[in-house]
């Protein structure tokens, strides 16, 4: 065993006071050459772990799930879910939460390993992942973070040494993982279709208990752990839909109760504005397209719902009810906090019923003439790149011109104005060619690219002229990106 003070580790292994069927004990599946691809200095540091020690051999052996550290839960959590509309049973299939790690600040994330061999949910698989998607997963996690968007964090990519194989020979790697928590909305369906009541009932004081402590001593606490998260749903879409994210899948098991985005398989930025865009392979009938993922996470908090309704009143008539009108909450909620943002990144401090008009039109005009999302935003922010083909037509001339007169008829200044835009409008994105090519570079063996993408994109509203050098959009191809669940 390695010695705990040597790690910085300070498990408390809550979970596994949760009925069984909740989890499975793993044993470890070694690797035979592990190395540190990147580590998360910043983030080991507020976890409380000792940084030096994990890069070290010892270190490297852990988190390439080859050696246990002391106290570690090492189990692989259970849970269902509806994988584009259709219910299958489902599970860590790849990875291993070594344990909870309590931070020096008190708060509670769970260590987990993505990548770290077979476990009794792996459905026939190998359990192992390879280096290209741990690295997006890494990249884009950390990027949102940046973009101050509930994420998972990444801490550490570790390449295993040895050959996974998929459509060809891949190099495999281990994804480190840090979660508020991995229970997901599949979780819940997993104990109402596979448990009993007593399960449900069990799994939802624990998530109160682990994340809304404040509801626990509520009359109705079941009640309103669904209000809250029903509201950090509406908040996490509202912010994913004003940066050009598009999680790829939003299956009931990429939801996470804790209201953090989890699992970037197909996911990717949007460059040119176009709400029916679609980046994964697999969706081929567009149900997680940018447009709908407001309506799909609506309909996942249903099914999360559903798993509720006996906590919700003994009558199910009535829970269902209850359910409903608290669901139909969605979309005002998704609706006040998309606005909010958006009237920030045209520096609005208060609102006119017209905003909601301005804003929309400025949008169509995006998608008429092909304009880039997150450039769009910069250009009115600095008043750059005026010569693009929408900003000569008179259809923006008009359009700006209603904008400057909203902005004058706000107590602050054009100053303030700006100064907030500035704030609200990234100047950098993980645009989909710049983390190709770190995925490339990488497999080659070289990392800098990966690290030099990292470092902008982990301050993507730092105005410098490194940061101006990755906003520059990808020459225009006949193939559309395309992203896919790699394993």
């Amino acid at each position: 065993m390695i010695k705990i003070k040597e790690m910085g580790w300070n498990f408390d292994n809550s979970y596994i006071a949760l009925p069984k069927i909740f989890y499975s004990k793993i044993d470890l599946n070694p690797v035979c050459c592990p190395e540190t691809v990147i580590f998360n200095k910043n983030l080991s540091k507020s976890l409380g772990l000792n940084r030096d020690a994990l890069e070290s051999e010892k270190g490297v052996y852990i988190l390439s799930g080859s050696k246990e550290a002391k106290d570690g839960a090492y189990i692989a959590e259970a849970y269902a879910g509806h994988q584009f509309g259709y219910f299958t049973m489902l599970g860590d299939g790849r990875a291993v939460l070594i344990g909870e790690q309590i931070t020096p600040s008190g708060e509670r994330y769970d260590i987990q390993l993505k990548g770290s061999g077979k476990t009794p949910y792996s459905r026939g698989g190998d359990g192992r992942a390879v280096l290209g998607p741990m690295i997006r997963e890494y990249i884009i996690s950390e990027a949102m973070n940046g973009l101050g968007i509930p994420t998972t964090r990444s801490l550490a990519v570790i390449k295993t040494g040895e050959i996974v194989h998929r459509e060809e020979e891949k190099q495999g790697a281990i994804l480190t993982r840090v979660a508020s928590s991995h229970v997901r909305f599949g979780t819940f369906q997993y104990a109402a279709r596979f448990g009993n009541l007593d399960d449900v009932k069990a799994l939802a004081d624990y998530c109160i208990n682990r994340h809304y402590n404040y509801i626990k001593n509520d009359s109705n606490k079941y009640i309103n752990f669904l209000k809250e998260i029903i509201k950090i749903h509406a908040f996490l879409v509202a912010k994913w839909q004003t940066v050009g994210f598009i999680h790829g899948v939003m299956n009931t098991d990429n939801m996470t109760i804790s209201g953090e985005t989890i699992d970037y398989g197909p996911c990717a930025f949007m460059d040119v504005y176009n709400p029916d865009t679609v980046f994964s392979s697999i969706d081929i009938n567009g149900r997680y397209a940018y447009s709908k993922q407001p309506v799909m996470a609506q309909w996942n908090l249903c099914r999360f719902a559903e798993t509720l309704l006996p906590l919700l009143h003994d009558d199910r008539d009535m829970a269902i009810k209850i359910a409903e009108k608290e669901i139909a909450k969605f979309s005002d909620l998704f609706y006040e906090e998309w606005m909010r943002i958006m009237r920030f990144k045209l520096g609005i401090f208060n609102e006119e019923l017209q905003d909601r008009d301005l804003i929309e039109n400025l949008l169509s005009m995006m998608k008429k003439f092909k304009e880039d999302y997150t450039n769009t935003f910069l250009s009115l922010t600095f008043n750059e790149d005026i010569e693009k083909d929408m900003f000569k037509s008179e259809e923006f001339k008009d359009w700006y011109k209603s904008w400057q007169e909203r902005l004058k008829r706000q107590s602050k200044t054009k100053e303030e104005a700006y100064e907030l835009m500035s704030k609200s409008n990234p100047v950098v994105i993980p645009r989909n060619h710049r983390v190709e090519e770190a995925i490339e570079a990488a497999d080659k063996g070289d990392f800098e690219v990966m690290k030099k993408l990292l470092y902008v994109v982990s301050s993507p509203y730092e105005h410098s002229k490194e940061h101006k050098e990755y906003s520059k959009i990808p020459k225009a191809s006949n193939c559309p990106y395309r992203t896919f669940c790699g394993t």
